[in-house]
């Protein structure tokens, strides 16, 4: 007699597992193992068993969850809190394919009727071709991610459309993300010493918080730069309706093609990940060669340890292909080699886990015109996201700082 599926699964991943499933599994022919208080994942067809063969771990599951032949159900973020804590405490590392295992690998396949070859990716999948950090690969790279819908994005950010960690200075109910966001926009601001009529060069700018704040609260010209046609048209029309023409031009260009420096501040806020590693110290002098002798740079960075630099399979195959982490002391290291000064650093973790929760809270709220605006796999491609950021964040796995430095002034 053959034992059911879920039973199967449990008995080979034991020692994957370090002993019992850490969920309650429910499989599509019935069966159910693993502790009933548990969050409960569905494999709801084989194709689920078939892309995590092929891709064991993140990616695998990933690309199951994405195409709905795999589930969770509640509270996606509740259940992977449950699974980081038991793989600590666990002190689980990895898969570690042994000849056993596999071999209970391979009798999974055979009862669930899995075998075969490697399904397609997902559609929702990023597809970048050309030499890694030319320019247009990163062109392409930043066009998967950031010219997905203005639209969309509205549903999750703040009205400012602030894509980056805001900074939390009150803990009253009636202080929510606008508010924090514009207290981030203010402290770059103030740390880079703005003032009326200076010239601040935006670098990666987003959809154009920092430099419509700039321009509108501080009174400075500035110059924001992007890789995406979607951003440009968005923050030119917010241009207009605010009536500043004369003191905003946003272009989109790379940041080794800027023409027109150095200028009197620089800034850029959580591009510093999409460079690359080789690349970062080509935008390291580029940050050092825009700004003048004495003049400030803040650079808004995440930071990741590990041997993940791009935030792990999921994060490099679905939201931000070629990105790249480091830890904040090498990143210092790159931004004194180009020649500048660091004057401060502030670490904003714990900022990004209420940003993380604030727009989490936002996309759930509005998942129904978020499913009927973009479709049920890229919705669910965000879900994942925005919860696995949380969680890594939150547990300390990833970290993001605010790098003040200068560029010294010559002597005598």
């Amino acid at each position: 007699m053959t034992a059911p599926l879920a039973d199967t699964i449990a008995e080979v991943l034991r020692p994957v597992v370090g002993g019992e499933l850490p969920v309650r599994l429910k499989v599509w022919d019935g069966s159910e193992a693993g502790p009933a208080d548990a969050p409960v994942v569905r494999l709801k067809a084989p194709g689920a068993i078939r892309r995590l063969l092929w891709a064991p771990g993140e990616l695998g599951a990933a690309q199951a969850y994405v195409t709905g032949e795999l589930d969770v159900d509640g509270d996606l973020n509740l259940a992977l809190e449950h699974l980081w804590k038991v793989v600590r405490e666990r002190g689980l590392s990895g898969i570690r394919p042994t000849p056993a295992v596999l071999a209970g690998v391979g009798r999974i396949a055979r009862a669930a009727g899995a075998v075969g070859t490697p399904p397609q990716p997902p559609a929702s999948q990023a597809r970048v071709k050309g030499r890694l950090h030319s320019i247009l690969r990163d062109r392409a790279a930043i066009s998967h991610h950031y010219d997905l819908s203005n639209e969309f994005y509205g549903l999750i950010l703040d009205p400012q459309m602030a894509y980056s960690s805001a900074y939390w200075t009150d803990s009253s109910e009636n202080y929510g993300l606008e508010d924090a966001q514009r207290d981030k926009l203010d402290l770059v601001c103030r740390k880079i010493g703005l003032k009326a009529g200076m010239r601040l060069l935006d670098v990666g700018c987003g959809w154009g918080s920092l430099s419509l704040h700039a321009a509108q609260h501080y009174g400075a010209h500035v110059v924001g730069v992007t890789l995406s046609t979607e951003q440009k048209a968005f923050i030119d029309a917010r241009i207009r309706e605010r009536g500043l023409e004369d003191r905003v031009d946003i272009r989109v260009q790379d940041y080794r093609e800027i023409p027109d420096g150095p200028f009197d501040a620089v800034a850029s806020l959580e591009m510093g990940e999409h460079v690359g590693q080789r690349n970062y110290p080509v935008y390291a002098a580029a940050l050092f060669n825009n700004v003048v002798p004495g003049g400030r740079v803040l650079i808004q960075q995440m930071s990741r340890r590990g041997k993940h630099p791009g935030g792990g399979p999921f994060i490099e195959s679905f939201i931000a292909p070629d990105m790249h982490m480091r830890p904040v002391g090498e990143t210092l290291g790159f931004l004194e080699d180009a020649g500048l000064e660091v004057q401060a650093v502030e670490a904003m973790r714990t900022d990004y886990v209420r940003t993380l929760e604030a727009w989490y809270a936002n996309f759930e709220a509005n998942q129904e015109a978020a499913v009927d605006m973009m479709g049920e796999e890229i919705v669910r491609v965000w879900r994942l996201y925005l919860v696995g950021a949380l969680r890594s964040f939150a547990e300390g796995r990833m970290g993001v700082e605010q790098i003040l430095c200068s560029r010294p002034a010559p002597h005598g």
